[in-house]
């Protein structure tokens, strides 16, 4: 008795430990406080970005797919600035700041680019090292969805589509 009695706690144990696991991949995991500064010289914060969808793109001009990326990211900034989505393109640490500036100024990037210049942005959002990876925030602030590499543009404007609905 006492064996089916131990065995139906352990299991009650593990079922508790399942369950509380599984909840917590739906906790909404907000997006790291960081600062960003511009090729112009604008700094603003993640929090500054609130009320936004906002896609934190890390990218490096010696990435082919990343380059190969930016017409698509380009055409979705366009899409979808007008009812609040934004894109931050986070030039990597390990790009001269030269190059990025003319990368942006010939390709007429439409967006804000910062330089990650000692690696902190991409430390805080989970030591980003390969690109082209990018970072979609919900309009509170939340982490919503992850892509490395080039993200499947198609399911990503839709989810733009349906999140750019939700109030604030």
């Amino acid at each position: 008795m006492k064996i089916r009695q131990l065995s139906l706690v352990a299991l009650a144990v593990a079922m508790l430990l399942g369950l509380g696991l599984w909840l917590t991949q739906f906790k909404p995991v907000t997006a790291p406080e960081v600062n960003f500064k511009t090729l112009t010289g604008e700094q603003f914060s993640t929090r500054d970005l609130r009320g936004k969808m906002v896609l934190v793109n890390f990218w490096a001009t010696s990435c082919a797919a990343c380059l190969e990326d930016m017409p698509k990211l380009i055409q979705t900034q366009n899409r979808f600035k007008a009812r609040g989505f934004e894109t931050v393109a986070v030039a990597m640490d390990y790009d001269p700041p030269n190059r990025v500036l003319d990368y942006a100024q010939r390709a007429k990037l439409p967006f804000k680019v910062s330089l990650d210049i000692d690696g902190a942005v991409a430390k805080a959002f989970g030591n980003v090292r390969l690109t082209p990876s990018s970072v979609l925030i919900d309009k509170r602030g939340h982490v919503i969805r992850r892509f490395l590499g080039e993200p499947d543009f198609a399911q990503l404007d839709a989810l733009l589509d349906r999140k750019l609905k939700d109030p604030v």
